[in-house]
């Protein structure tokens, strides 16, 4: 198609056009191929064209989460939209929750309980730990009126994966329903929905799927929809039963959903199929995590993360005494690398980010340890 004001568009393009390598918490680095199915010019969310593809990709998603009881829904939203949705459709008015928090982002799950009018009980942990089964077992006994435990299945401010199917059978065996934050996880860390007595998981499509942001999923189970179903006041944009509705009879959303990322989206489904499926995708994201650990390490820095607990998708960094987070950032922007600076309260100055999700080679990668190793020898002299 021939551009008739092309200049409209440089304009534009010398402003975002790319610069760096991307090493970030998201959105992150595009495939390819998904960059060239967004290009498809847009035609009608109701179209049946539209519709084969919106179940299509439902299906590869309940495949790849493991759905086997339940609902995948598509939302024209960020992740925490669904996050929003979890309670509202499924914590009654005044009701309790049990908050984990690793991080920032658990706090952010604290904030929308009370925010929407629901009481917040916390299980707070130091940035770099994971929740202990053990711990969220005593803390249910103390709290047995709460109706739903949240979990950050990989806290993208610390690094660290929790122990989601041990935390999710504690939660069960306390009769609990199981709300996850699965953003920087879902694409880079296994899900078994079904298997492990999951009732809310969400995921975002600008991480590890390596999709623009605008596009949130989430899966939900039988006994969580039969909740909402009862739920009153959960809102319009949001309401989880409404959405499946609408799936059901119109093989859409309510409102009108992001075409492009979803058209993205079912690429990826397709690229992970073509790869030899979910097993060998998975199995790529904990080479790479592998390499950035092993990597920092022998430049001889730390990770926040404890052992065990480290994350597939982002490695959060310990700066050298001296050198903040940020100059490390800075540093290696200005040599063509975006990674992320330290986010979340204690840990910002003394922490930046690395992020291995999205489109990027294993070339990149020691590229990029390469430039990192020079960057840390030349802020040491200086500091």
């Amino acid at each position: 198609m021939q551009m008739q004001f092309e200049d409209a568009y440089k304009e534009v393009y010398e402003i975002v056009k790319p610069k760096y390598k991307l090493f970030t918490a998201g959105p992150v680095a595009c495939f390819p191929e998904v960059l060239e199915i967004m290009k498809v010019q847009m035609f009608s969310h109701r179209a049946k064209e539209y519709k084969i593809v919106h179940m299509d990709t439902v299906e590869r998603l309940k495949k790849f989460l493991e759905v086997e009881k339940g609902e995948v829904l598509l939302f024209p939203s960020s992740g925490t939209g669904i996050m929003e949705a979890s309670i509202r459709n499924g914590v009654s008015k005044g009701g309790k929750v049990l908050v984990t928090i690793i991080g920032a982002f658990g706090k952010r799950y604290k904030e929308v309980v009370e925010s929407n009018g629901r009481n917040a009980v916390v299980l707070e942990y130091e940035p770099g730990k994971a929740v202990k089964p053990e711990d969220l077992d005593e803390a249910l006994k103390k709290n047995p009126d709460v109706e739903a435990v949240t979990i950050t299945y990989n806290e993208t401010s610390t690094g660290v994966l929790n122990p989601l199917p041990e935390l999710a059978k504690v939660a069960k065996e306390h009769d609990k329903l199981v709300f996850v934050d699965a953003v920087s996880a879902m694409g880079g860390a296994d899900i078994k929905v079904t298997k492990w007595g999951i009732d809310v998981v969400f995921g975002s499509s600008q991480k590890a799927f390596g999709v623009p942001p605008g596009l949130a999923i989430g899966a939900f189970s039988e006994e969580f929809i039969e909740i909402a179903n009862k739920a009153e006041e959960k809102g319009w944009y949001f309401d989880v039963p409404k959405y499946i509705k609408y799936q059901d009879k119109k093989q859409g959303t309510p409102s009108t959903p992001p075409v492009p990322q979803v058209l993205g989206l079912n690429v990826v489904l397709r690229i992970i199929e073509k790869m030899g499926g979910k097993e060998e995708w998975l199995k790529m994201y904990q080479k790479r995590a592998e390499m950035v650990r092993n990597g920092v390490r022998e430049i001889g820095l730390e990770v926040l993360a404890e052992p065990g607990y480290e994350s597939p998708t982002i490695t959060a960094v310990l700066t050298p005494e001296g050198i903040k987070g940020e100059d490390v950032y800075n540093a290696m922007r200005e040599r063509g690398f975006e990674l992320a600076k330290g986010y979340g309260e204690g840990i910002k100055e003394k922490t930046f980010r690395i992020g291995h999700m999205g489109y990027m080679t294993f070339e990149d990668i020691e590229e990029m340890l390469q430039n990192l190793k020079e960057v840390i020898e030349d802020l040491k002299k200086k500091a």
